[in-house]
């Protein structure tokens, strides 16, 4: 009797544990900044705050698609000059020093994730949001710097004029080979919208204990109801290696309105976007039964054409599995 207890209380314990490895939602946040790499930085791209909440559906047809996930965030992103002070000693502003504009976006935004048998994937995303003072770059910087003790912005009064934004974009990737701790993936985007318009394409290198992309931190798809088919891992832990050839039509932290006139008494200060642009991003990917990480470093070419130098930042993604 007793091993007949014992023999099923470790039935239930497998049991239980097998399907604790399967969270049909999750919920987390992502914060982005030149500081965290420890350069003394304060440029382009200099920070980013993002929520996310996914879950994942129901599949049907479990012969071709093996997930599918909903996704609804909420993000800012502030950009600035070279500096986020372009006042002198004497407290008087420079404009000449902006060579790339203050800007900041605000948006909330869905995502409908479709993740297929054959470890391709169809990511659809749809953002609206505020690119301008509205979207209150100026006063989320200034709290910042404030708080840890950094030096007061200023310029600001120059930034990007609001604008009200709609964007569409769709990304697909797509497993191109594999080996047992190795594998290269192909990855695509396109964005369309009077906020940013453009497209990228460049390969995914992964190297460790990765999943199929149909349940993996590389495509946004940690939620899952099951797969038919068994994970590589239990966990994943692995390096990746990501770099994209960006093609940008359009970029309104940078070029302004699309579709709205500079008004008379604006001090809107605008440059011109660069049409192609290189992004490497280096990172590494981790999952345990509920929680979710990735830490990567990215690294931009030239935004625009007055940017004295290239930039850097870190990015830092937490999330927690439920349910």
């Amino acid at each position: 009797m007793k091993y007949k207890l014992l023999l099923l209380s470790l039935c239930i314990f497998c049991t239980a544990n097998l399907f604790a490895q399967t969270h049909t939602d999750e919920i987390g946040a992502e914060t982005d900044n030149d500081s965290y790499l420890l350069q003394g930085s304060d440029r382009y791209y200099t920070d980013g705050y993002f929520m996310y909440f996914r879950h994942a559906m129901r599949v049907k047809d479990s012969a071709k698609m093996q997930n599918k996930v909903l996704g609804f965030e909420f993000g800012q992103k502030i950009f600035n000059p070279q500096t986020g002070s372009i006042a002198d000693v004497n407290g008087v502003d420079h404009p000449d020093f902006i060579d790339r504009p203050f800007a900041a976006y605000l948006y909330v935004g869905s995502t409908m994730n479709y993740l297929y048998s054959d470890e391709s994937n169809l990511k659809l995303s749809a953002q609206i949001g505020m690119i301008g003072p509205d979207a209150y770059g100026e006063q989320v910087q200034t709290y910042v710097h404030k708080l840890l003790g950094f030096y007061k912005p200023s310029g600001w009064e120059y930034q990007i004029d609001n604008n009200f934004v709609i964007n569409l974009s769709a990304q697909y990737d797509r497993l191109l080979a594999r080996s047992s701790f190795a594998d290269v993936s192909f990855t695509s985007y396109v964005n369309l919208g009077n906020g940013f318009s453009g497209a990228g394409i460049g390969p995914l290198f992964r190297l460790g204990n990765f999943n199929q992309l149909f349940n993996s931190i590389s495509t946004q798809s940690t939620a899952s109801r099951g797969t038919t088919k068994p994970l590589l891992h239990k966990h994943e832990l692995f390096l990746y290696y990501n770099p994209i050839i960006n093609y940008v039509a359009y970029d309104a932290t940078i070029q302004g309105g699309l579709f709205t006139p500079k008004g008379p008494n604006s001090m809107e200060i605008t440059e011109d976007k660069e049409p192609f642009i290189l992004s490497n991003e280096v990172g590494v990917g981790f999952t345990s039964n509920r929680f979710v990480f990735n830490v990567a470093v990215i690294f931009h070419t030239l935004d625009d054409k007055e940017m004295v130098q290239s930039h850097q930042w870190g990015a830092i993604t937490g999330l927690y599995r439920f349910k």
